[in-house]
């Protein structure tokens, strides 16, 4: 079983049950500042550390008054606003005594389904791991509607995980690992402690019974297994009540972990040069050999732009040989591309009067 301070960038998810008390709906800060120590911990091994956190609706349900059943959803997106900024002080002031930073992001399924939004959610991620910060991610349930939900935590962690190239998700959950069948109705239910392959027969033993503030049941966690092995992460499932709840998963608390088939990045290169072209980008000598060395393609290298494509859409590099050397996402429209051609990263913003991002194909967007 995998250890968690093997991992680079390890993604948490996190439960409304874990956080809030179902009979009071007050934060259970003992939990949390337990859990802040836990991160802490595993900064200190040189882990990237991001939290899917649940709570938002639980916090402001107690805060409103709101009765603990199933809201309509303008009720649940009033409370989803109070407890929002609760949630998010929460976290604030667990992990400042500790010296790490945080930062909110609220996300919808709409943005991950948008490349382009997508793209911004990744830099901005990416920056702020760079600066050592803790995201902590919520789906906006302020302004989600049933088409553009995740509806649970579970496949936004896996997105979320997938998105950042993560090695390892963490579900800390209200079950300690994946079972035959549901432990509660039968006593013969046996866990697993790994699982390499989710087979229709695994499928075929998840149930959907949540807890009481979650929506998310077993077969949603197999969802989110799915997703995160196939881009290369390892994902765990494991109770999460207990206080310091990852060191009690390293010291070998029950649980189940399910396999990544690769790398994350190989995983994400494989997805990237699977995807149909919309233009291409021709690059001089200078900009095909910095590309093999690992650099991200600059404008300053770009001779000649073709095709229609918009920010985020999948283009062909091609060499000055008219070879092509890969592809990648670019973070430019056809027009802006056009016009920053050749130009030094310091020339983007006064060529297109607004800031730009300095490459115009990262090298994490890229597939050679």
């Amino acid at each position: 079983m995998a250890s968690l301070k093997q991992a680079k960038r390890l993604v948490v998810k996190i439960g409304s049950a874990l956080l809030v008390d179902r009979n009071t709906g007050a934060l259970r800060s003992e939990w949390l500042h337990s859990l802040a120590e836990d991160v802490t911990w595993l900064k200190s091994w040189g882990t990237d550390v991001i939290l899917v956190s649940s709570g938002s609706i639980a916090l402001g349900r107690g805060v409103l008054g709101l009765p603990a059943v199933e809201l309509p959803l303008e009720q649940s997106q009033a409370a989803a606003a109070v407890g929002q900024i609760r949630l998010a002080r929460a976290y604030e002031e667990a992990l400042a005594p500790h010296g790490i930073k945080t930062a909110q992001i609220l996300v919808t399924l709409e943005d991950s389904a948008d490349r382009r939004r997508y793209l911004n959610s990744r830099a901005t991620m990416e920056t702020l791991l760079g600066l050592g910060v803790v995201p902590i991610v919520n789906e906006n349930d302020t302004i989600a509607t049933d088409e553009i939900r995740y509806g649970d935590n579970d496949r936004l962690a896996a997105q979320v995980a997938v998105t950042v190239g993560a090695d390892q998700l963490i579900l800390l959950s209200d079950v300690d690992g994946f079972y035959t069948g549901n432990p509660v109705e039968d006593p013969t239910a046996t866990r697993y402690d790994e699982i390499h392959e989710i087979t229709p027969e695994i499928e075929a033993m998840a149930g959907d019974a949540g807890s009481g503030l979650s929506k998310g049941g077993m077969k949603t966690k197999l969802l989110a297994a799915k997703m995160a092995t196939v881009a290369g992460c390892d994902m765990a499932i494991t109770e999460g009540s207990p206080l310091n709840p990852l060191k009690t998963l390293e010291d070998g608390a029950n649980s189940t972990w399910f396999g990544a088939t690769e790398d994350p990045q190989a995983a994400r290169k494989r997805w990237i040069a699977a995807m149909k072209t919309r233009g291409e980008l021709h690059v001089d000598a200078g900009a095909a050999q910095a590309l093999g060395n690992g650099k991200s393609l600059l404008p300053a290298g770009v001779a000649k732009v073709t095709g229609k494509f918009g920010r985020g859409d999948p283009v062909a590099i091609v060499g000055p040989d008219q070879r092509i050397l890969g592809q990648g996402l670019t973070r430019y429209t056809v027009q802006e591309a056009r016009a920053i051609k050749g130009r030094k990263s310091a020339d983007i913003e006064p060529t297109l009067g607004y800031p730009g991002r300095a490459a115009l194909i990262h090298r994490d967007d890229m597939a050679l």
